[in-house]
């Protein structure tokens, strides 16, 4: 069961798009239309409702915050419709929508939450570059950790901040394997330093006046490295760490056979502590 939803805040339009599967189990992926734009496209399993969705919309353009499987997996359908249509991205992501299932492979649950995206063929953004709209103009901020292709994009006229996954709400207690939690908080220091008005996440509700929140994120990330860092020097294991600083095992983990956990977080932190 695809389940679609859509919400209106002024100019931009919010998706939130997901795959029901039995029982309770979804994990919900977000994309946004604004000013003939779309930012992100959600995933490969639910591009049919979205161009239905999107009926009497033009797209002209897409901006894809990065490149996992729930953020470009409608860029192929949309192109197939328009051959036309723009597609920008960091340049490290180019190779990754051009060839999605070579480069990149998807665990099983990637699979069943999100499915396969279709290639699409984009053109490099870079940080500071800029994105005109008809009414509109957005800048690229590069944010890399929650991928190494990441951006943000940014209009500051309307205090608008497309965020991606760098912000996605919450205290984080476990990561992926390949995040960067160290460039996560490095990111989110750089859009601190925006006057943001209203933060449209990836994956999180829409947030006006968004400072304190992303304030309490950053402080949150720096504390439990240090915490991290601590036990580590006094010669704690990575397992003992997890396991006093996040708690018990979350189904996360069982999901995603280990993939996403509490182990991958305490690793990231020690990364950078390790090879300074």
């Amino acid at each position: 069961m695809i389940m679609l939803k859509q919400t209106t805040f002024g100019e931009v339009t919010r998706f939130d798009l997901a795959r029901r599967l039995p029982g309770t189990w979804s994990y919900w992926t977000t994309a946004y239309w604004v000013d003939g734009m779309m930012v992100d496209t959600g995933c490969a399993h639910t591009r049919k409702e979205l161009l239905k969705a999107l009926e009497g919309r033009p797209v002209e353009r897409i901006v894809n915050t990065h490149t996992h499987e729930d953020h470009i997996g409608a860029n192929g359908a949309l192109q197939w419709q328009n051959p036309r249509l723009d597609i920008l991205a960091h340049p490290l992501a180019l190779p990754v929508l051009a060839d999605p299932v070579h480069e990149q492979p998807l665990h099983p649950y990637r699979c069943l939450f999100w499915g396969w995206p279709e290639p699409s063929h984009g053109a490099a953004l870079r940080d500071g570059d800029l994105v005109a709209s008809k009414r509109h103009t957005f800048q690229a901020i590069y944010t890399p950790g929650h991928s190494p292709d990441h951006l943000c994009l940014y209009e500051p006229e309307q205090g608008w901040l497309f965020s991606g996954d760098l912000y996605v709400g919450g205290l984080d207690r476990a990561l992926r394997a390949g995040y960067d939690i160290w460039g996560i908080i490095d990111s989110l220091k750089r859009v601190l330093a925006l006057p943001v008005r209203w933060l449209f996440p990836g994956s999180a509700r829409v947030r006006q006046f968004p400072a304190g929140d992303l304030q309490a994120k950053l402080d949150y990330l720096e504390e439990q490295g240090e915490n991290v860092l601590a036990l580590h020097q006094r010669g704690w294991g990575v397992g003992v760490i997890a396991r006093v600083l996040f708690g018990k095992p979350m189904p996360v983990e069982f999901i995603t056979l280990g993939h996403f956990s509490r182990h991958h977080l305490v690793l990231s932190y020690l990364r950078q502590n390790q090879e300074s």
